[in-house]
């Protein structure tokens, strides 16, 4: 029998969290980031974070892709509500995220909190082992898969048919609403799920294969203009934006001159590579590396853009 078949749960609402709906704002966004941006100095990085809203708007007002891709920190800061906003707003046409972002917008909607305390849960072996989180999401994913659907499909149907208590601040959500495409990126044997009997890694491997090739088809809409930004992802989505985008460019002619920008708390090796320096220099487009916490950083960012959308 396999180890994972034997494994000791905890129901969520047992479960220690870090991290609760009562510590996020109120609004998606509030005051006016737009004035805060046209009074900063016109130099450096802020002139670099002005000039991205401009490209960002350009792209809206032309229908060109804007892609966002994301690492779990930023749904597990508070920010999936902001960008939920943004995509009713009209002002994302994909989002692209790692499986630890899937699971904290899971755990949100659900339970209205997340972020287990990681050191503490590996002593005993209950990291992770979340009976609610692990068994039901890998239940959506098998039975999406099964249908046809993808990663960010699947779990998002779960968490509307089901209709969790706290919905309205699920991404996953308001991009199925809205009809823009939500995909979900998965390394087998990375996410808290995949340690749960119900865990398949063919079916999570099939739906997150679809999810690839969905991303493949935005990317190759990507002509001159589009907008692509990674938030918070290290590794994996700059990993799977490079892939995609070479299968696009193999397959497409014409897929250059879209701008990108990495907003994180540090500066990494593949996000500064993948995402803005190679691209770009392979393809005509501006890239933007912005650095600062993504509570402070992202809604100064889409802020402005959704104030300026209004």
């Amino acid at each position: 029998m396999p180890a994972r078949d034997r494994v000791i749960r905890r129901s969520i609402e047992e479960q220690q969290h870090g991290v609760r709906l009562e510590s996020f704002p109120a609004r998606a966004y509030a005051g006016s980031p737009a004035a805060f941006l046209d009074n900063l100095p016109d130099i450096l990085r802020a002139h670099d974070l002005r000039r991205f809203v401009v490209l960002w708007r350009e792209a809206t007002a032309a229908g060109a892709p804007r892609v966002v891709m994301l690492g779990g920190a930023v749904i597990k800061t508070g920010l999936g509500p902001l960008l939920a906003a943004a995509v009713e707003a009209g002002l994302i046409t994909h989002v692209a995220m790692n499986g630890s972002g899937a699971i904290h917008d899971f755990e949100l909607a659900l339970a209205g909190k997340t972020s287990e305390n990681v050191g503490k849960g590996l002593v005993d072996g209950s990291f992770g082992m979340t009976l609610e989180t692990g068994r039901d999401m890998n239940q959506a994913v098998n039975a999406g898969a099964a249908d046809g659907l993808g990663f960010g499909e699947s779990v998002a149907r779960w968490i509307d048919e089901h209709d969790f208590p706290h919905r309205r601040v699920s991404l996953l959500s308001a991009c199925r609403a809205a009809g823009v495409p939500v995909t979900v990126h998965v390394a087998l044997g990375a996410d808290i799920i995949h340690q749960h009997p119900e865990f398949d890694a063919g079916l999570t491997g099939t739906a997150t294969g679809r999810d690839f090739d969905r991303l493949i088809e935005t990317l190759s809409g990507a002509r001159a203009g589009a907008c692509i930004a990674n938030l918070g992802s290290a590794v994996v989505m700059p990993e799977v934006f490079l892939k995609a985008l070479t299968v696009a460019r193999n397959t497409t002619p014409g897929v250059e001159g879209f701008h990108t920008a990495v907003f994180d708390m540090n500066v990494h090796y593949r996000p500064r590579v993948n995402v803005v320096a190679r691209p770009s220099e392979a393809g005509h487009g501006e890239g933007f590396y912005f650095v600062g916490h993504h509570e402070i950083m992202l809604p100064l960012f889409f802020g402005a853009l959704l104030e300026r959308a209004q």
